[in-house]
C-alpha cells in the first residue's frame, strides 16, 4: 500500500538524483571550450608550442613536469603526478594547494561543473 508506494518513490528519487549527478560530473565538451579561453591566455593545445604555460597537446597519461622542451618548476617536476582527469580536476581546482611552489600563476577552476567540462573538451582538444 501507501508505504510500498513511499519507498518506490523514494527509490524514484535517489536514483533521479543519481542519474543528475553521473550527468553533471561527465561534462560538456562545448562548454568546455569556452571555458578554455581563460587558460588559452597561457596554454596551447599544438604540440610542440609553449607559451607561459605548457602546451597542454597530449597531457593525458603524461606525468607533470615531464614535458622535454618547457622548464618547469622543482616542485612540479617532483610532484610525481601523472595528468588524468581526475588529478587535472584537483589541479585545476586550486593549483597551489594541489603541488605547493608550482609556478603556474592561477587562483583555480572553484566550480566542479566548469572544471568538468573543461577536462570533457581537454580529452579531445589534447589528442
Amino acid at each position: 500500500g501507501v508505504r510500498m508506494m513511499k519507498k518506490i518513490c523514494n527509490a524514484m528519487l535517489v536514483g533521479g538524483a543519481l542519474v543528475a549527478l553521473s550527468a553533471h560530473a561527465d561534462g560538456d565538451a562545448a562548454r568546455g571550450k569556452k571555458v578554455f579561453e581563460e587558460c588559452a591566455a597561457c596554454h596551447s593545445l599544438e604540440k610542440g608550442v609553449n607559451g607561459v604555460g605548457p602546451t597542454l597537446n597530449g597531457v593525458f597519461d603524461r606525468k607533470a613536469g615531464e614535458l622535454a622542451d618547457f622548464r618547469f618548476s622543482p616542485a612540479m617536476k617532483r610532484s610525481g603526478l601523472a595528468w588524468s582527469a581526475r588529478t587535472l580536476d584537483l589541479f585545476i581546482a586550486d593549483p597551489q594547494a594541489e603541488i605547493k611552489g608550482n609556478r603556474m600563476p592561477y587562483s583555480g577552476i572553484a566550480d566542479a561543473k566548469d572544471r568538468a567540462d573543461l577536462i570533457e573538451y581537454l580529452k579531445t582538444a589534447t589528442k
